[in-house]
């Protein structure tokens, strides 16, 4: 293994990246449910004991949204962006020895689909602000790279998809030999697992690895399935589900593999199917924030598989149902960030 490595997601957690949905946002169509889905979900982390750093452009626009949640676990951070998805554009974390580093990479809205100007400089002032502190930052900004795109098992192990990282619309369409370098000299990872099928209706993504597979500790991959034959990704995911039987760990031993059911369909007004998804889960070192959708037979299905890859864990259901109609999920909408960081008090 590498002298730098991404740390696993389950490792530690000193706090978790937010931002807010406000009215300059695609939220706003539907802002006051979309408040009350991040009240849910900040609710549901302070609660359990995580501290939460949420952009918010005023901090009386905050301090209203989050009314009578415990802000000695909350931290208010006035700042500009575009979108509430700070999975993709907020810091990722590396050790590099002792230290650890806050990788400011490349944001450019998916692929050119949405604007992403003010995303894309959220590190950059959050360091000039010395939220961020200035001897953990570092400026990789010359490559896109989106946080939900990549899984680390903290050893040099990296799970992503050919679909994303291979787009031409975030580096040029590089080759995987170009892109294992590239992950091994930022990332230091020395094994890269290349997932080439797999996909969910209305993702914007391309395929982010978090709405498809999560590694998870003990040699297992999490990975969404299909039973229905009749649904649209019935083909797509069993040509998933058949590559990761084929996939090895460094030491060539096959994965556990650990099936998450697919929710049932989810339809916005227009009759476009969402993405739902259950792998798009938060890990801290003691709980599991789990998406749900009213659906409780999936919904409790899903937390027992996870329970299964964490026994020791607390698995939290928080229902999402608001957050899939702007195309993401749990997981998308936060960041962890783990100590030595932010130079925030709570």
């Amino acid at each position: 293994m590498k002298d730098i490595r991404m740390i696993a997601e389950w490792e530690e957690c000193r706090s978790v990246l937010l931002a807010l949905p406000a009215p300059h946002t695609d939220w706003n169509y539907i802002l006051e449910e979309a408040q009350e889905q991040y009240r849910r979900l900040i609710a549901a982390l302070t609660e359990a004991g995580t501290h939460c750093v949420v952009l918010t452009p005023t901090k009386e626009y905050g301090e209203d949204v989050l009314k009578g949640l415990d802000f000695g676990r909350i931290a208010l951070i006035e700042c500009e962006y575009n979108d509430t998805w700070t999975r993709d554009y907020g810091p990722i974390t590396v050790e590099r020895g002792e230290r650890r580093r806050a990788l400011d990479f490349g944001f450019n809205g998916w692929g050119l689909k949405f604007a992403s100007d003010k995303d894309n400089l959220v590190n950059l002032s959050l360091r000039d602000r010395l939220i961020i502190l200035p001897d953990a930052y570092r400026n990789e900004r010359d490559f896109t790279l989106e946080g939900g795109s990549i899984e680390s098992d903290g050893k040099g192990t990296i799970l992503t998809t050919s679909e994303c990282l291979q787009n031409p619309n975030r580096n040029g369409g590089k080759s995987k030999e170009q892109l294992n370098q590239i992950l091994a000299d930022r990332l230091g990872a020395d094994h890269v697992l290349w997932l080439d099928y797999g996909a969910l209706a209305g993702d914007d993504t391309d395929s982010h690895i978090d709405t498809l597979c999560r590694i998870a500790p003990g040699n297992a991959i999490l990975f969404t399935g299909c039973r229905n034959m009749d649904d649209e990704h019935f083909e797509d995911l069993l040509k998933m589900r058949a590559q990761l039987t084929l996939f090895r760990n460094p030491e060539g031993e096959p994965y556990n593999l650990i099936e998450l059911p697919l929710p049932d369909a989810i339809y916005d007004e227009t009759g476009e199917r969402l993405p739902a998804t259950y792998a798009n889960y938060l890990v801290t070192p003691t709980h599991i924030f789990m998406p749900v959708y009213k659906q409780p037979m999936n919904d409790e299905l899903a937390c027992q598989m996870v329970r299964v890859a964490f026994p020791d864990h607390e698995v939290v259901p928080v229902d999402c149902t608001t957050l899939i109609k702007q195309h993401g999920s749990l997981h998308c909408a936060t960041m962890q960030i783990p100590k030595g960081i932010l130079n925030v008090e709570f």
